[in-house]
């Protein structure tokens, strides 16, 4: 990394270092400070993030940085994200204590950042497109602005959708031979991470994995997450096959009153037969039975597979918009799905 980076951070008594497990309390008061700022909810808790800290493959000591004041307050963080094999598109995320902007942390923070990411190229083959990906919240226009004057392109939205559950959902209808069931994670979890990654494999941004490193992320994330329920996760199956997932949680990271619909997916030999909106009308009508009046659920604005236009039939609408940008670090054959 370049000396230089932090020195002038460093000269006014700021110290920089890896975050540890130790620093992960403070981090999360840190990283509600920064939500209620730009989208006016707290949206992280100490056991999520320390499972997101402890995922296979992230070393802390190597993927993160933390900004301690002069008083020893933590006021800035960044951790890149390059688990996935070959790491093609390292995604970057960071804040600022809002009582701590425009002191030129968040900018060091993202030069280390892009330094850091730059070591994923090693690691991908010598002819594919290498980009570092960053997110934001659209309305937050010190982070735009951050991105922007460093060269940062915004090249897609997602969407953050929502429906009100007034009264009770529609009943669904069920495609000719496909039967509902729970998810049992004994026999289930390898056939469930199997059709969710094919079926995901239509989606822009996919990116093709070794089975054995991703399946243990995606069972570290899925059944280690605080509000992890099986009895919320629906399998559509004709006969032994699974042809859809509906996976949920009872609540989302920033409300504990709205439901969550984490992943949906159908298999490309079920699609076009309503099974999308049948599992979604089932997940709806089970948080109305629960008490739950509201449902949301994240989606790619410009979706491949039309999952927009089926969440705006069932009702659901655009609640909030983040915005995604890229930066270019070695030009290549794009190894990500762009087109359906």
């Amino acid at each position: 990394m370049p000396p230089t980076v932090f020195e002038k951070l460093s000269k006014e008594g700021f110290t920089i270092r890896p975050a540890t497990m130790d620093d992960l309390e403070a981090a999360v008061n840190l990283f509600n400070a920064f939500s209620l700022a730009t989208i006016g909810v707290k949206e992280s808790r100490v056991k999520d993030i320390g499972n997101e800290w402890q995922t296979p493959g992230f070393e802390l000591d190597t993927a993160t940085r933390i900004v301690l004041s002069p008083n020893g307050e933590l006021v800035g963080y960044i951790g890149v994200w390059d688990v996935g094999k070959p790491p093609v598109h390292p995604w970057v995320w960071g804040c600022v204590h809002p009582e701590w902007e425009r002191q030129g942390i968040g900018s060091s923070l993202m030069t280390w950042a892009q330094a850091r990411a730059q070591q994923a190229i090693v690691e991908v083959p010598e002819d594919a497109r290498v980009t570092m990906h960053c997110d934001t919240v659209s309305t937050h226009e010190p982070s735009k602005r951050l991105l922007e004057s460093l060269g940062m392109q915004l090249i897609r939205h997602s969407w953050q959708m929502v429906i009100e559950l007034d009264s009770c959902p529609p009943a669904p209808q069920w495609p000719k031979d496909i039967a509902l069931r729970m998810y049992n994670h004994d026999q289930d979890a390898e056939a469930v991470y199997r059709a969710v990654d094919e079926a995901f494999r239509d989606h822009w941004g996919y990116v093709e994995q070794p089975f054995d490193q991703s399946f243990q992320r995606w069972l570290h994330f899925a059944i280690n997450h605080q509000d992890y329920d099986p009895t919320l996760w629906f399998l559509a199956m004709d006969g032994d096959e699974i042809a859809g997932v509906a996976r949920s949680r009872p609540r989302s990271d920033e409300d504990p009153e709205m439901g969550w619909v984490s992943v949906l997916c159908v298999r490309r030999p079920w699609r076009g037969k309503g099974l999308g909106l049948a599992l979604l009308q089932h997940t709806f009508g089970e948080f109305h039975h629960r008490g739950k009046r509201r449902v949301g659920l994240g989606v790619d604005a410009q979706s491949l597979t039309g999952a927009t236009r089926l969440y705006e039939k069932a009702g659901m609408h655009v609640q909030r918009q983040y915005d995604t940008y890229e930066l270019e670090l070695r030009p290549g054959v794009e190894l990500r799905t762009e087109t359906s």
